[in-house]
């Protein structure tokens, strides 16, 4: 029995994990990839892709199985225990610090780009988008497919549409070119990559909304995947035929360079308004499962119980204002602190990696048959990624250290507290 309405169809699905794993990344990444690799980038994307499938049909069958709000720690928690739960829901919780403020810094540089802002007017904006989200996530879920259904529409037709004006594919760039001698680039354009898929497991936040989830969540997820992945593919293609790359500060506004020099001044306009909803469309998917997240975890009695309260929409209301005015906080200090978006994201890609491991982990031990196997293979490929992101990965490692041990030292507190 779902704790939460079961309003969302398998359209609304696709729309919104597509969104998800477009959003802030189909503006940057690919040229970030590209500074980092060059051509090789596109064996790279392939590659991703192949790693990404047995980690998404995993998900797909542990959604379909143990569909919860509690997403990915809660799958964590029923195959290693609730202290387990604990850690991961904090760690995951901890991407706010860093990918929260990235992908608003990628969202105003939208605007920066048609009207000259200062640092007060970009964080003005960041605040109106958290203020946006915190609107649409007052209403149902369905609020959120139907809206990110529009914007997955309209991304995909941007990248249609810089493929007929620029005549691709050139003859002068293969699709795939030769990659004799430059296999070892590969593991740096990973490393900024798997930003792209990250969104899958705060996609599994919603698998109490489906109103057949045993059938159209697994659906949604892998199709949601297939789409993004394509897109990725085809907007690289786009950038390096193009060569709108080559600086990490700078490659933020390779796309929209790449209109520019495509279909002059009059697609400024056009390609800040994609932009920007294609940032907020991720965005609100991840603040709409951190909240559930936490509105999960109270409603379990993990955390306070006023946390558990839900609107009369059914939507965990209260849990979303917190989440809101956390990434307020967090993109204040990362403008205070002056963070490059290529840092946060290779930051918050060491948390992301550390909790599909685990949750693929957490497959083995749930789930039977040949979907037993996958998840083991899963397993093997996240830690493949793990080691690939080397001193990436330190924050997410370290930070997991830290609560660790946190935990241990409240343990026995806790105990006491519960003796008479």
């Amino acid at each position: 029995m779902s704790r939460l309405n079961q309003e969302l169809g398998l359209l609304q699905g696709i729309g919104l994990l597509s969104t998800s794993l477009l959003g802030t990344g189909i503006f940057v990444v690919p040229a970030l990839a590209a500074t980092a690799a060059g051509e090789v980038s596109l064996w790279a994307w392939l590659i991703l892709i192949g790693l990404v499938l047995p980690v998404a049909f995993t998900f797909a069958q542990l959604g379909r199985h143990y569909p919860h709000a509690g997403g990915a720690p809660h799958l964590i928690g029923r195959a290693f225990g609730t202290r387990m739960e604990r850690l991961i829901a904090f760690l995951f919780l901890a991407v706010l610090p860093v990918g929260l403020p990235a992908a608003l810094s990628i969202a105003t540089g939208f605007w920066q780009a048609l009207f000259p802002m200062n640092g007060g007017a970009v964080l003005a904006v960041q605040f109106a988008t958290l203020g946006a989200i915190l609107l649409l996530g007052q209403r149902p879920a369905r609020a959120s497919g139907l809206v990110q259904g529009l914007i997955a529409i309209a991304i995909v037709a941007s990248v249609a549409l810089v493929w007929w004006v620029g005549d691709l594919p050139l003859a002068s760039q293969p699709l795939l070119p030769p990659v004799s001698g430059s296999w070892h680039l590969l593991p740096a354009a990973l490393g900024v990559m798997f930003w792209c898929f990250v969104g899958i497991e705060a996609f599994t936040h919603l698998g109490e909304e489906f109103k057949r989830p045993q059938r159209d969540f697994p659906l949604a997820l892998l199709l949601g995947v297939l789409l993004a992945g394509l897109v990725y593919w085809a907007c690289s293609v786009a950038v390096l035929s193009f060569a709108t790359y080559g600086d990490v500060r700078t490659d933020a506004t390779a796309l929209p360079r790449l209109f520019d020099l495509l279909l002059g001044d009059k697609a400024r306009w056009l390609v800040a308004t994609v932009g920007y909803l294609a940032c907020f469309a991720s965005m609100n998917v991840y603040i709409q499962g951190f909240a559930r997240l936490i509105w999960s975890l109270a409603d379990e009695g993990k955390l306070p119980a006023p946390l558990a309260v839900r609107n009369g929409h059914g939507v965990p209301a209260r849990a979303l204002v917190v989440v809101v005015l956390s990434c307020a906080l967090c993109a204040a200090i990362a403008a205070l602190l002056d963070l490059s978006v290529d840092h946060l994201i290779r930051y918050a890609n060491g948390n992301f990696v550390v909790i599909y491991l685990l949750s693929m982990a957490a497959g083995w031990v749930l789930l039977r048959g040949v979907w037993r196997w996958l998840a083991a293979l899963s397993t093997l490929l996240c830690a493949l990624v793990l080691v690939a992101l080397g001193g990436d990965a330190v924050y997410a490692l370290g930070l997991l250290a830290v609560l660790a041990l946190l935990d241990w030292w409240r343990a026995p507190k806790a105990r006491a507290a519960m003796e008479p």
